[in-house]
């Protein structure tokens, strides 16, 4: 294993801390970004909708764009213009600022997702084990960071700028340095065995063998922006809390997240993405089901735990299996996949807002459970065959690594 292929999977893992530590941020202050414009509740699933709208395009865009230059160039450019847009939205007076920044955060999110994501399945074969997991950990792990510091920002009812400002400041130019080090793509051994290897290797994608994988992409991440956009506002208007301890649930979330993906790579090792996918999609929907019983704040705390333990396997997973699927046409597999990142986010918060309005907030959250659940149906689409490694579940450790992404 080379200085190269450190360096690239310690400057991408940086790259995901960022995204986490951006996401959050934005995501728990919610209800005081809606505060400070003036956006009634009937306006929010609009607002939050375009988001993943434009995400959506950009991924779609993205697969584009690689064929011509390196998706890291893609990834050290997207990242600063999502921690500006953030900064914007902090900053902003009007409703229009507020459009503007989010729609130049969405946009920025969706090539930096694809990106670092398609960084990340080219490492993972050059490593030739799972590593998938432990990028998303470090997500989490920024996730925490950033909720952490949204609570601090409502405990001291810091204006939202105050709040980004410091973020933006550490991070951009740590992000653009970071980025000198990212590796393309795999060379060598690696690279020699992905030629052949694969249903879909020289052949492109073929989208009836990855639907599978979108639909769980989708359900995964209806399931994920219930607890991302509405569990802060959930815990406040439906079990009582305070506007402070309702910044808490999205940080429980991450915290369990992280312990799950930092042991679900040796999970996967031991007993192969199958199992782990079907037992996080059991733990995800008891979650949710303690989340819509939940007597009181604590109660709630307890299901939105079991959702991080539950729902942090998927997403990982579901990108990693894509790029054995179609190990000659990864990064295409990877962009359209990631666009159902963002259909599970256009679906999940305006269908759990519209189900909250006409009916209940505690009976939204059981659609969320029955699609984690409907999971299950397409788990043998992570089996590692015919791409299985090494030891059961793994490929022998590939002996030489790629090129590593320097200059602009």
């Amino acid at each position: 294993m080379t200085d190269v292929l450190r360096r690239g999977r310690a400057s991408l893992a940086f790259s995901f801390f960022a995204q986490g530590v951006a996401f959050a941020l934005l995501v728990t202050r919610i209800p005081a970004i809606q505060d400070r414009y003036g956006v009634s509740d009937a306006l929010l699933p609009a607002f939050l909708a375009a988001v993943p709208i434009l995400a959506g395009a950009a991924s779609v865009s993205t697969e584009q764009l690689v064929k011509r230059i390196p998706p890291s160039r893609v990834l050290r450019w997207a990242q600063p213009v999502v921690l500006l847009a953030l900064l914007g939205v902090g900053a902003g007076e009007s409703m229009v600022e507020l459009g503007v920044s989010l729609a130049a955060f969405g946009l920025a999110v969706g090539a930096l997702d694809a990106s670092m994501n398609m960084l990340g399945v080219s490492l993972q074969r050059s490593y030739g084990r799972s590593i998938m997991l432990s990028f998303h950990a470090v997500y989490s792990l920024g996730g925490i960071l950033g909720a952490s510091l949204a609570w601090v920002g409502a405990h001291w009812h810091l204006a939202l700028w105050v709040s980004y400002l410091p973020v933006a400041v550490v991070l951009l130019p740590a992000a653009l340095v970071g980025s000198r080090w990212y590796v393309d793509r795999e060379v060598g051994v690696g690279d020699e065995a992905a030629k052949g290897e694969g249903t879909g290797a020289n052949t492109g994608v073929v989208f009836k063998l990855l639907l599978p994988l979108c639909l769980v992409m989708s359900f995964a991440y209806i399931g994920d922006s219930t607890v991302s956009n509405w569990s802060a506002k959930y815990l406040q208007d439906v079990l009582g809390s305070s506007e402070q301890l309702a910044t808490v649930p999205y940080n429980v979330y991450m915290v369990t997240t992280l312990l799950g993906r930092t042991i679900g790579d040796f999970g996967v090792r031991r007993f192969g993405a199958v199992v782990v996918v079907r037992g996080g999609a059991v733990v995800a929907a008891l979650g949710f089901a303690v989340v819509a019983s939940a007597p009181g704040a604590w109660a709630g705390m307890l299901g939105f735990t079991l959702l991080g333990l539950g729902l942090c396997v998927l997403v990982p997973q579901t990108f990693a299996a894509a790029g054995r699927l179609f190990p000659g046409a990864s990064d295409a597999a990877v962009a359209r996949l990631n666009v159902f990142n963002y259909v599970g986010f256009l679906i999940g918060s305006p269908l759990v807002g519209a189900l909250g309005d006409a009916w209940s907030y505690r009976g939204a959250m059981l659609v969320p459970m029955v699609l984690v659940l409907v999971t299950l149906v397409y788990a043998r689409s992570f089996d590692t065959q015919p791409d299985r490694y090494g030891g059961g579940h793994e490929r022998p450790r590939t002996a030489d690594v790629g090129r590593g992404s320097n200059g602009l």
